[in-house]
């Protein structure tokens, strides 16, 4: 049943996907978005409503996606990213780990938490947010470190 709503939220993602306007910052949000919202969305509801739900969330999230990544530029992602793996690797549990793009002067900030394990992977809680025109836009997930040294989000 989950590699089925996980399929149902891939096919979304990459319909939306082409919705979305040709800038790649809208496309890379969009899809970000989907899958986060779908996953967000699978925790709900059971049966055909668990369905609805994944569905539901994939496309609230590709939407709000998309206008969050319409605003990043690969500079701004390339620096939040490098902010998350640092907290997430080396980071003091509650201490922000900040970055910043003086060119297009957005910002942002990771808080990691306590890291724990969860099916032999090292996992942590975080919270991301990220300042577009001095509004905060903040996101809350999970991530594992994978076996190559990386943190991939799990929620």
């Amino acid at each position: 049943m989950k590699f089925k709503s996980m399929a149902v939220v891939a096919i979304v993602g990459l319909a939306l996907a082409g919705c979305q306007g040709t800038g790649p910052k809208q496309t890379f949000g969009g899809l970000a978005g989907a899958v986060a919202g779908g996953a967000i969305g699978n925790q709900f509801g059971s049966g055909e409503g668990k369905a609805a739900a994944t569905v539901a969330g994939a496309l609230i999230g590709a939407l709000a996606g998309s206008q969050i990544g319409q605003l990043l530029d690969e500079r701004d992602r390339q620096l939040s990213y490098g902010a998350e793996q640092n907290a997430l690797e080396y980071g003091r549990s509650g201490a922000p780990v900040s970055w910043r793009n003086p060119d297009s002067g957005r910002y942002g900030q990771v808080v990691p938490a306590q890291p724990r394990t969860v099916n032999n992977l090292t996992c942590r809680d975080y919270t991301h947010t990220i300042y577009i025109d001095g509004q905060p836009q903040t996101a809350r997930g999970q991530a594992c470190r994978q076996s190559d040294g990386t943190w991939r989000p799990v929620s």
